[in-house]
């Protein structure tokens, strides 16, 4: 029965997932699916991821896309090595402080051109499959591009919030003939078909990163955001390279937790394990006023960091090294009251 607790966690909604070959989890089942296709056809777990993340951008378009970033933690089992992928693209190069001081701005405004930075998904994914993938970046995509062909149907939390999007973002140009249905969202269930999307990636399965980068998709990209007030530009894009990084870990209790450095924002999770870390969270028992308050007080002072601190690491005022150091960490939780 849904009610049973046979597991003896009083969280567990669900039974465990066991598989011996191969496994994949995301936010959206089609997408779980496609992952563990490319797997069955011959990828490995780089390759489903990628094929995965091309899913949903089509299928979860209000959180996911090629117009957005990448980050990325890969085990390589082989060499026995942990590697970090950076692939988030930065501020357009002629978009300085001073120009938001002059127009009264003292916060980037969340929709419209201003807070577009140079997408760097695109470059991830073909970084990703060139250092570990096993299949041609198209045969990768092809999942994507038939569901964006034929469509699929929309589920509720994603029919939700992009009816929301609707009125928000129906004002800037493309908006309605692109992402709209004669000017509404789509219903639950309803068959979604992006053709546009569907001939994109397939271009860029075909013809490679270049294409989004330097070739004309770029040069559109480019015009697009002139022509409405934005300032990203064909240079920008054509100057974007995803960084590989080093991870980063903090020793919770025995175990090794590992986060991507700054400009992401993993390294809060980190912090507040330092911190918790301090405590005997094991007698206070799961859910009791102390325990909720300690969680709620450590994740608090490691946000206050992150929104301080956390930024361009070519840019950032505190060292990561001093951010997850066990003297920071005794710091901040000197500033707990239970």
């Amino acid at each position: 029965m849904a009610a049973d607790r046979v597991t003896g966690a009083l969280f567990a909604t669900r039974s465990e997932v066991i598989a011996p070959h191969a496994m994949a989890a995301t936010s959206h089942p089609l997408a779980t699916q496609i992952a563990l296709e490319t797997m069955k056809k011959g990828g490995n777990a780089i390759d489903a991821a990628i094929a995965a993340n091309a899913a949903l951008g089509l299928m979860e378009p209000t959180g996911n896309g090629i117009g957005g970033d990448l980050f990325a933690i890969v085990w390589d089992a082989k060499s026995g090595k942990l590697h970090g992928l950076n692939a988030s693209g930065r501020s357009p190069r002629s978009l300085t402080l001073e120009w938001f001081q002059e127009q009264g701005l003292e916060s980037i405004p969340p929709y419209g051109p201003l807070p577009v930075s140079v997408p760097g998904t695109v470059d991830g994914w073909f970084e990703l499959q060139g250092r570990f993938g096993s299949l041609p970046m198209s045969e990768i995509l092809k999942p994507a591009v038939e569901y964006a062909r034929n469509g699929h149907p929309v589920h509720e939390t994603i029919q939700h919030y992009w009816e929301i999007s609707v009125e928000r973002l129906s004002k800037y140009p493309g908006f309605t003939e692109q992402m709209t249905i004669d000017g509404r969202a789509p219903e639950v269930g309803e068959l979604w078909k992006n053709p546009n999307l569907a001939n994109t990636l397939e271009r860029i399965g075909r013809e490679g990163r270049d294409v989004f980068y330097t070739g004309d998709i770029a040069r559109v990209i480019g015009a697009y955001m002139q022509e409405n007030g934005g300032f990203l530009s064909y240079e920008d894009m054509a100057s974007h390279r995803s960084e590989w990084v080093e991870p980063v870990a903090v020793n919770y209790r025995g175990y090794d937790v590992w986060e991507l450095p700054p400009n992401g924002q993993g390294i809060a999770a980190l912090q507040i394990l330092n911190i918790l870390e301090q405590h005997d969270v094991a007698s206070m028992g799961f859910g009791s006023a102390d325990h909720v308050h300690l969680f709620l007080e450590a994740k608090k002072l490691a946000f206050e960091d992150r929104a301080r601190f956390y930024a361009d690491p070519e840019w950032m005022d505190v060292s990561v090294d001093r951010l997850l150091s066990s003297s920071y960490a005794r710091e901040r939780n000197a500033l707990i009251d239970m």
